[in-house]
């Protein structure tokens, strides 16, 4: 008989934390081996960094930027567990921080654990290859009032997808703050837009828009267990791989 899969869940008393907690224990196939939050978290059901860590085969990791980071570079210091990232927010040097730990061992990392998101994604990026360069890009996102980065990783993803489709970087064609006299859109900006209010998920839509038509693709996230279950599944998926930084596009197989 395989034993379960052992998975240890950081940032253990946020909400996504709770989440996967509740999934990982409704499986009988896995074993919520450990919890585990800042230091000094009032929860005696938690356990230390290290202990977590011992016990595990891999972690999944909804917490902040810099607490991930850290937490990648001790798994990779010793050599695992691997490491499932559902953390948004990085800036550039926690991001080569990241790559430097998945040199030594296995990270993915995405912005959003949604299946119907990460075809979103596929959707976007054919969409900007086939329409003409006339057609504006607006990526639109909101979120619960709580949620603390802005555009949302999953924003940045998508914006990311249609760049890919227009061949070009984003860095160099994103347009994430208007105010003011900002004059006429430039053509082939991708703009965002972001609404932080009340209790809700995550809503995501883009916009192609010409003078005649405006064509929407979108997403609505209706029960947060969806991005619980999703990381879950990654987690299934990254504990036998190598080393190396995976997402979720690796573990759906639109890429190798």
């Amino acid at each position: 008989m395989t034993e379960p899969l052992k998975i240890a869940v950081a940032g253990a008393l946020g909400r996504m934390g709770r989440a996967v907690a509740a999934v990982v224990q409704a499986d009988p196939k896995l074993s919520l081996a450990a919890r585990f939050d800042r230091p000094g978290a009032a929860d005696p059901d938690l356990v230390d960094q290290a202990a977590a860590l011992a016990a595990a085969d891999v972690v999944i990791d909804f917490s902040s930027p810099e607490a991930s980071t850290a937490l990648a570079e001790t798994c990779a210091a010793r050599g695992g567990p691997a490491l499932v990232i559902g953390t948004t927010g990085f800036d550039d040097a926690q991001l080569a921080r990241l790559a430097a730990a998945a040199e030594r061992m296995a990270i993915l990392r995405a912005g959003n654990y949604s299946l119907g998101v990460n075809m979103l994604m596929g959707l976007v990026e054919q969409a900007a290859r086939a329409l003409p360069a006339d057609y504006d890009i607006e990526v639109f996102e909101a979120h619960h009032r709580r949620k603390v980065d802005a555009p949302s990783g999953t924003a940045l993803m998508l914006g990311e997808a249609a760049a890919k489709g227009r061949g070009v970087e984003l860095a160099k064609v994103a347009q994430r703050v208007r105010d003011g006299i900002t004059g006429a859109r430039p053509e082939g900006e991708i703009g965002f837009s972001v609404m932080r209010a009340g209790g809700v998920i995550g809503e995501h839509s883009v916009v192609f828009g010409s003078d005649e038509e405006l064509l929407t693709l979108s997403h609505s996230a209706i029960d947060r267990s969806l991005f619980a279950k999703g990381a879950v599944a990654a987690a299934r998926w990254l504990a036998a791989r190598p080393p190396g930084a995976y997402d979720m596009q690796n573990v759906l197989g639109f890429k190798s």
